[in-house]
C-alpha cells in the first residue's frame, strides 16, 4: 500500500534509519543510484534528487546531463540487514527533466508509457516472472555447491540456507514470495514472487536480484543471474506468466473455450508474441551469454512454438488449475533473469496488444517434442527459431517498427549502438576453446 510522505518520514525516524538509498536503472537494467542523509530526504521527496546523468550508459549525451531521480512512494522499503550497523531506506525512483518532466531514456517510464495503453481499454497487466539463478564459491569459480536437481530438497544444503535467507528477507521488505526450489542444474535455484501489476513486478525484479546477490556475498558466496554459466547444464531463465485483467475479470479466459479456456484476446496476444518475439528478443535476452542458453536440449525455447505439456517451447498455457479464471494465463519462456525487467515486460505487452488490435492467430499448438523433429518436419509445420546469436537478435531488432515506437528513439538508438559494441568485442575475442581447438596444429 502507498504511504504519504508524513507515514514515510515517521518510519524513518522510528526505525531510526540515518542514509536512504535512491535506486534507478540504466537501459541494461543494471541498479544505480545514491545515498542521501536522514536531513535530506523531506525536500528530495517533495523536488526529486539532482545528479549527472552523463555517465549513464544510454541516459544522455554531456551537455544535457541534468536529471532528477524523483522517489516513488510506493516503492519505499528498509532494507532488513544492516550496512555499517546502521539500517538503510530505498526508494525506487522515476527519472525526471529538470523541468519535472518524464526523462524518455528512463526504462520505468517506458513500462508506464506501454501500461497506460492498456489502460485506455480499462485493461491491468499482471507479471509473475520465474527467476533462476546460481549458487558459487566465488565469482570467478563455477564450481557447483551440491549436485542436485529440479526440486531437490536438502536442509543441510548451503545454497538450500542462502535461498531461504534470501527469501525471508523478501518477506520482510513486504515482496510476497509464492514459493522456492531447487531448480534443474547444479547449484541453480529459483524463489518465485506472487502473481503481481507490472510496475510493481518490475520493481521488486530489482529488489529480488540485489537482495539474492548482497545476502550471498555476505555469506562468503557469489550469486548470479547469468543466463549460462555452466558449459553442458541448463541456463537460468526468466519466465513470465501474464494475463490481462479488467477490474476483477481475467481477459484471457473463455469458459466456453474447451481445450485451454483462453479467450480470442489471448489467443491474439499469443499471435503478436509469435509475430513480434524475433524483433524483440534483443531486450528479453539481451547479452552475448543469453544465446549460448536458447539451443536445443536444455529447455529453453530456440524454436518458435506454443502449447500445455512442451517446457521447450517459446509460449505455455499453464495447466496448474485448469478452468480456474484467475489463473488462466500464458508464459512467455524465452527472456532471461540478466534483462532489463521494465523494458522486457514493456516489449512483451506492446507485442501482446499489437496483436489483439490486429486480431493475429497464433499458429496451431505443438505437443510433440520439437527437438526431435526433423529440420524437414519444422519447415512443414513451419516453426521458425529464435536468433541464433546477439549478432542475430540486433539485425532483427533495428528494422522493428515496434520496438522504436514502444521504446522510443533514445533508448531503441541507444541499445543498438551498445549491443553492437558489446557483439564487437565479444568476436574479436580469442577465448579458450579456439587456443585449446586450434592451437596445437595450425
Amino acid at each position: 500500500m502507498t504511504k504519504t510522505k508524513d507515514e514515510v518520514l515517521a518510519i524513518i525516524d522510528e526505525k531510526k534509519v540515518k542514509y536512504i538509498r535512491l535506486w534507478f536503472t540504466d537501459i541494461l537494467g543494471q541498479l544505480k543510484g545514491m545515498s542521501i542523509t536522514r536531513g535530506e530526504i523531506e525536500h528530495v521527496l517533495d523536488d526529486g534528487q539532482g545528479f549527472d546523468g552523463s555517465s549513464i550508459e544510454g541516459f544522455v549525451r554531456i551537455e544535457e546531463s541534468d536529471l532528477l531521480a524523483m522517489p516513488d512512494l510506493k516503492t519505499f522499503r528498509i532494507l532488513p540487514w544492516s550496512v555499517n550497523d546502521e539500517k538503510v531506506a530505498l526508494f525506487i525512483c522515476d527519472v525526471l527533466k529538470p523541468d519535472g518532466t518524464p526523462f524518455v531514456g528512463d526504462p520505468r517510464y517506458v513500462l508506464k508509457r506501454v501500461l497506460a495503453k492498456a489502460a485506455e481499454k480499462g485493461w491491468s497487466f499482471f507479471c509473475g516472472p520465474e527467476l533462476e539463478y546460481f549458487y558459487f564459491p566465488k565469482k570467478d569459480d563455477v564450481t557447483p555447491l551440491d549436485e542436485g536437481g529440479y526440486f531437490d530438497y536438502s536442509t543441510v544444503s548451503v545454497g538450500t540456507r542462502m535461498r531461504k535467507i534470501a527469501a525471508t528477507a523478501l518477506e520482510t521488505m513486504g515482496i510476497p514470495v509464492e514459493c522456492t526450489h531447487h531448480e534443474v542444474a547444479p547449484s541453480q535455484h529459483e524463489i518465485d514472487l506472487r502473481y503481481q501489476e507490472a510496475l510493481v513486478m518490475a520493481d521488486m525484479v530489482m529488489f529480488y536480484r540485489l537482495t539474492v546477490k548482497e545476502l550471498a556475498q555476505r555469506e562468503g558466496y557469489y550469486a548470479t543471474f547469468m543466463p549460462k554459466p555452466i558449459f553442458g547444464e541448463n541456463g537460468s531463465g526468466m519466465h513470465v506468466h501474464q494475463s490481462l485483467f479488467n477490474g476483477e475479470r481475467n481477459i484471457f479466459f473463455d469458459p466456453q473455450e474447451a481445450r485451454y479456456h483462453l479467450s480470442a484476446e489471448a489467443r491474439h496476444y499469443v499471435g503478436g508474441v509469435f509475430r513480434y518475439v524475433k524483433e524483440i528478443c534483443l531486450v528479453l535476452s539481451q547479452w552475448v551469454n543469453s544465446y549460448k542458453r536458447l539451443v536445443p536440449g536444455y529447455e529453453a525455447p530456440a524454436y518458435i512454438s506454443w502449447g500445455t505439456r512442451n517446457r521447450s517451447a517459446l509460449v505455455r498455457v499453464p495447466e496448474y488449475k485448469p478452468g480456474k479464471e484467475k489463473a488462466t494465463r500464458i508464459e512467455v519462456r524465452s527472456p532471461d533473469p540478466a534483462c532489463n525487467p521494465y523494458l522486457a515486460f514493456a516489449m512483451m505487452l506492446a507485442a501482446g496488444l499489437k496483436g489483439i488490435k490486429e486480431k493475429t492467430e497464433p499458429p496451431p499448438p505443438e505437443e510433440k517434442d520439437i527437438f526431435a523433429m526433423s529440420a524437414e518436419e519444422r519447415k512443414e509445420l513451419n516453426i521458425d527459431c529464435l536468433p541464433g546469436s546477439l549478432e542475430e537478435a540486433i539485425r532483427e531488432f533495428e528494422k522493428s517498427q515496434l520496438a522504436q515506437e514502444t521504446l522510443g528513439d533514445h533508448i531503441f538508438h541507444s541499445l543498438i549502438a551498445n549491443k553492437k559494441v558489446e557483439w564487437d568485442r565479444y568476436r574479436v575475442h580469442v577465448g579458450d576453446y579456439e587456443l585449446k581447438k586450434y592451437l596445437p596444429w595450425l
